[in-house]
């Protein structure tokens, strides 16, 4: 069954945000296990809400390629990260999504 993974990380700009993305490449090398990913910020930080394939899925990707990025980019905190089962997903206009 699918999981929800939910991200809250502090300190973490849209500059870095979108200088780790291009790095990663999740887009354009689409990580095992991936469904979709949303990303927001707060006042604080980044906020993601991923669905992927299994809780395992997101684990590999984090420690095979995102923490390596994150690490090369100076950025030495962690992520408060919770898992959960996913429901339900309804996304009627989803190509019409920010980029």
């Amino acid at each position: 069954m699918a999981i929800v993974m939910d991200m809250a990380w502090e300190g973490i700009t849209q500059e870095l945000y979108e200088e780790t993305r291009r790095r990663v490449d999740w887009e354009g090398n689409v990580p095992a296990g991936a469904h979709l990913h949303i990303a927001r910020f707060s006042p604080t930080g980044i906020r993601v809400t991923d669905v992927w394939e299994s809780q395992e899925a997101f684990q590999t990707f984090a420690a095979e390629r995102l923490i390596p990025v994150t690490s090369t980019l100076g950025i030495d905190t962690q992520p408060e990260v919770t898992f959960g089962e996913l429901h339900a997903l309804f996304a009627p206009n989803v190509a019409g999504a920010a980029t």
